[in-house]
């Protein structure tokens, strides 16, 4: 389950989530076309792993493109990669977005055979940082981590309650 964003300055936000995975799992799902393509964007939409671009190195590109799946509309994301530390940092910069919104995303090994995902987002221009689109973006999370469980059989630890 997804801990609330917190906002910590106007146009920021933090999610928490802790999977029963690898850091090195985790990672690939977040880096490689075929498995993004299983999760990214929010509920109602696709995004084909052919319209996904990931050239994993800084100063890469990271692109994907989300199919509405009730009207056919399509959103597409472009962002530049800042840091690529496997398995645990990935930072992106959109910078075509208001402000420049940059996303990083910190894998910790819990050591339990678990690992903590923390999701921080800075530059969250206000249409994204809408409650609407805040609703979408933890879809997006809810997602990931139903796409993890496929590959590993194990649900998410639920916040609050000890690991199993």
């Amino acid at each position: 389950m997804t801990q609330p964003a917190q906002p910590a300055q106007p146009g920021e936000f933090t999610y928490r989530r802790v999977h029963r995975a690898s850091r090195e799992l985790l990672f690939d799902c977040l880096t490689q076309p075929e498995h993004l393509a299983q999760f990214w964007g929010p509920a109602g939409t696709t995004s084909p792993a052919g319209s996904i671009t990931v050239d994993l190195r800084p100063g890469g590109a990271f692109e994907t493109v989300m199919i509405n799946d009730a009207d056919g509309s399509r959103y597409t994301m472009r962002a530049v990669y800042v840091e690529v530390r496997r398995p645990d940092r990935l930072v992106w910069t959109e910078p075509g977005v208001e402000g420049g919104m940059t996303t990083t995303i910190t894998l910790t090994d819990l050591g339990d055979g678990t690992t903590e995902v923390v999701t921080h987002q800075t530059n969250v221009p206000a249409m994204f940082a809408a409650p609407e689109s805040q609703a979408g973006f933890k879809t997006s999370l809810d997602r990931f981590a139903a796409y993890v469980t496929t590959l590993t059989g194990q649900q998410p630890r639920r916040p609050g309650r000890p690991g199993r």
